[in-house]
């Protein structure tokens, strides 16, 4: 333990709250379609997907390799540049949140640790081609295959049910939604804890605490998988609501078939060591289930401005990195504090911002879409 210092410390405690805010921020990606269709209840729904989040972290560390020896060169990191690439993923999922935009926390944290590195270690303290190759690539093929699995399955599943009693299909596909949601929370956890167990890995690697290509501990594994399910179980409601009712109106075989494809992707992806976003592939299933159905209406606008988000997260994580990165090398221990003082007191903001309209297990499937109150609400008895 004489490798931990207090940096590498904050560091541990700062990618734990990195994973407290993926996993509140793709809760989503698990349950918003049960939740659409009533297939589970809110809280419920919830406390399952958190749960089944923690026991995924111990399925498999693939994932996890992949970061702590695979995007960036461990021998140049230092525990300050992962501490700076942290503080940029954090706050990008923190701003997403609050617009309700379900954005890739892993490319979050890639780019942030991407801007990090590059600023505090030069362009060759990234290896492009894994980037490339295990980040970028997957990005592009993980939503299409979903999609397309999703429209196929939706299809299928309507064609096979033609001729049932609507209320016998509807309560056959939801009791099978109950099944399809809990693997994808499963399969999340098998892939997104890993990245937090391979960003804590690579920082006790930086700080000699382990040798180099070595796996996460079992501490570790065990604690960025109780970290993901707690945040799990606070529930993004802001973000399922985008995903179960603003991208299209979800019914429970389409919402059996989008999670049966999302889970497929996801654990395929992590038993190959692809640290892909599940938030695009549910998100990429989701679309496919609406274009499955016939005559069901798919909000391309919605869709749209997700794309523009999943476009736009890793170069703007990756700046954010690279400031922070700038800050902390040429600031010493100061800088280190004047980047978790500035980022602390964003995030406070952007909580306190939330607070004007609040989404919650109440009200997540009243409205389509998420907006931002400017203006305090009127009182009862006075003019709106």
């Amino acid at each position: 333990m004489d490798h931990i210092t207090f940096l590498v410390a904050v560091v541990i405690v700062t990618a734990l709250a990195f994973d407290f805010t993926n996993g509140f921020h793709d809760t989503a990606n698990a349950m918003a379609t049960s939740i659409a269709t009533g297939a589970l209840a809110p809280r419920t729904a919830v406390l399952i997907s958190g749960v089944l989040n923690v026991a995924g972290a111990f399925l498999s560390t693939e994932v996890a390799r992949t970061i702590s020896g695979g995007i960036v060169d461990d021998t140049l990191v230092s525990p300050g540049m992962i501490f700076a690439g942290l503080v940029g993923a954090i706050l990008w999922n923190l701003l997403t949140w609050l617009v309700g935009l379900p954005s890739s926390s892993s490319h979050a944290l890639f780019g942030g640790l991407i801007g990090a590195v590059w600023v505090g270690a030069g362009s060759h303290g990234v290896n492009f081609d894994k980037v490339v190759e295990k980040v970028l690539v997957p990005a592009v093929a993980s939503p299409l295959v979903a999609g397309v699995a999703a429209l196929i399955a939706t299809y299928l599943a309507y064609r096979l049910t033609d001729r049932a009693r609507k209320e016998s299909v509807t309560k056959g596909f939801r009791i099978g939604q109950i099944a399809s949601a809990s693997l994808v929370s499963l399969a999340h956890g098998t892939n997104d804890a890993q990245k937090t167990m391979g960003v804590i890995t690579l920082t006790l690697i930086s700080a000699g605490a382990l040798g180099h290509d070595a796996g996460p501990p079992l501490w570790v594994i065990a604690s960025a998988g109780l970290a993901i399910g707690l945040g799990t179980y606070l529930g993004g409601w802001r973000i399922i609501r985008t995903m179960g009712k603003g991208l299209t109106e979800i019914q429970s075989p389409q919402g059996f078939a989008a999670e049966t494809a999302s889970t497929t992707v996801i654990l395929t992806s992590a038993h190959l060591g692809f640290a892909l976003s599940t938030t695009q592939v549910a998100s990429g299933s989701i679309l496919g289930a609406g274009l499955g159905r016939r005559l069901a209406e798919v909000r391309w606008g919605v869709a749209g401005r997700m794309v523009i988000a999943w476009m736009v997260t890793l170069p703007a994580a990756a700046l954010v990195g690279g400031l922070a990165a700038s800050v902390v090398q040429n600031g010493g221990d100061l800088g280190t504090a004047v980047v978790a003082l500035v980022g602390a007191a964003l995030a406070a903001g952007i909580v306190a911002v939330s607070r004007r309209n609040p989404v919650h297990a109440h009200n997540v499937n009243d409205a389509h879409e998420v907006s931002i109150r400017t203006e305090p609400p009127a009182k009862v008895g006075t003019a709106a």
